[in-house]
């Protein structure tokens, strides 16, 4: 009898808090400087020196806490985890273990058209370690500590997924998240928002779980559906064949396209933890915590229902604009901006807008076409001006001139849609005493002959003539 398997997914999300200055010291957090030119002595560990927490990074903590409705601590307590690696240089991290400062909370993901809770155990703050850098160095190794010391709150999710399909939407979620809170920037290439991922299997309907493995530090969405599947099919395999699952930690090889063993996999006693004694118990207090609750923004999940309420949008194109904050922004200035329907703006912006931003790698922040230039071409297919064919040309024209409006564009190119109903008669009535055979396919019931006489109308008005006029008629005309 074949076995039936069922996948349990657990992920641990590390998002970089996008303070000025590190979580414990005064060193900038900026990305790209030169190698450990941003590591002061605190991040060093050098003797005498004492750690002072960050308050923006402990708001930026209760502001997620409380979008994903989670518990705030009262009093959170900071932890030394002992382990010795030549990127930490003090020889310990400092964490939170027994008392995070988020408690248990959850985030509802969309998988296959329904709704789906996955639980949010905890999550605590952080620092981060150095980097080792394994390149250009002949067989050494160099160390670069400007990351020692940045802000990490370490989100731990419950085991509630069941695929990688699963894994990578909660994942998306919580990235969407973060950048909506605008507590982390979530560049997952700078390292600022990535993913350890506990994968274990056991036979449908079994209740305990199976021997978990972690997979270490994914920094794509790509790679960790990928690390996933890659990873249940190999403990599938091995105790199909009469093998046992070891509790590992291991690295997905995006290249081979594989996991491979990294580590015996360590339990918290194994890192000494104790509270640090050079940090004081952090008391969050009622009126601090509604403090911060004030600051928060409207969150994804309510903008995209009231998308759909107030600009009687579907539910796919309300989920893609406001699938960043950003872009739900620039959408809604569009909409202000132009007056126009909310449809024809929605269409636009998750249409052309998308489709060129997606070929030219941009986010919507970097687009060539701000919101007010694109309301100004809305404006004119509204108010018949152009028509949709001659508004793609417009908006060719706006992406690669960043300066230039549709009106100087139109005006420039001679591109004013032609509603003069005497010209366009004209014109129709020739076309349709040019083609008589057509005429008569037409008159015999072939209505796709139709489209021939449309296509011949604006070809001989350069695409000008205003296709609801166009159509009107030569409806009446080929009726004769």
């Amino acid at each position: 009898m074949t076995t039936s398997w069922e996948t349990v997914i657990g992920l641990e999300i590390h998002a970089q808090l996008a303070t000025q200055s590190k979580i414990f010291s005064g060193a900038s957090t900026a990305y790209g400087a030169e190698p450990n030119t941003q590591a002061c002595a605190v991040d060093l560990g050098l003797p005498g020196v004492l750690p002072v927490l960050n308050e923006d990074a402990v708001r930026k903590a209760i502001m997620f806490g409380l979008a994903i409705d989670a518990e705030i601590a009262p009093c959170s307590v900071f932890a030394r985890k002992n382990y010795f690696y030549p990127d930490l240089p003090k020889g310990y991290q400092i964490s939170q273990m027994e008392l995070p400062i988020v408690g248990n909370g959850h985030l509802d993901i969309d998988v296959g058209g329904e709704t789906k809770r996955v639980g949010v155990t905890r999550a605590h703050l952080e620092e981060d370690a150095g980097k080792s850098l394994h390149e250009n160095f002949h067989g050494l190794t160099g160390i670069d500590l400007n990351r020692a010391g940045t802000p990490l709150l370490e989100i731990v999710s419950e085991p509630d997924m069941r695929s990688a399909g699963e894994a990578v939407a909660y994942m998306r979620k919580l990235h969407e998240l973060v950048r909506y809170l605008g507590i982390c920037d979530g560049n997952m290439q700078e390292g600022s928002f990535r993913c350890d991922a506990n994968v274990s299997v056991r036979p449908q309907g079994q209740k305990e779980f199976g021997t978990r493995v972690e997979i270490k530090n994914i920094n794509s969405f790509k790679f960790v559906e990928k690390a996933i599947n890659h990873e249940v099919e190999r403990q599938i395999e091995l105790i199909e064949n009469g093998g046992t699952i070891v509790q590992e930690t291991r690295l997905y090889d995006s290249v081979k396209d594989e996991t491979r063993s990294m580590r015996s996999k360590e339990e918290a006693n194994d890192y000494r933890y104790f509270p640090d004694p050079d940090l004081l118990p952090v008391v969050i207090t009622e009126a601090f915590k509604a403090e911060v609750g004030v600051t928060l923004p409207e969150l994804p999940e309510a903008k995209k229902l009231r998308f759909k309420s107030a600009y009687q949008l579907d539910n796919e194109a309300a989920a893609q604009l406001t699938s960043s904050r950003a872009l739900a922004d620039y959408f809604e200035a569009v909409v202000k901006q132009s007056g126009c329907e909310a449809k024809l703006c929605a269409n636009w912006v998750n249409g052309d807008l998308a489709a060129a931003l997606n070929k030219a790698s941009l986010e919507i922040t970097e687009s060539p076409i701000s919101a007010e230039r694109l309301a100004g071409l809305l404006v004119r297919i509204n108010d018949n001006t152009i028509s949709g064919k001659i508004a793609k040309q417009v908006f060719e024209e706006l992406w690669q001139t960043p300066s230039v409006t549709a009106d100087a564009v139109i005006d420039a190119k001679g591109l004013r849609q032609i509603t003069d109903t005497g010209a366009i008669e004209a014109v129709i009535d020739q076309i349709i005493a040019d083609n008589s055979k057509q005429v008569g396919q037409y008159q015999s019931g072939n209505d796709k002959v139709f489209g021939f006489f449309v296509g011949q109308v604006m070809k001989a008005m350069q695409g000008k003539a205003n296709p609801a006029e166009v159509n009107k008629m030569l409806v009446d005309k080929l009726k004769k």
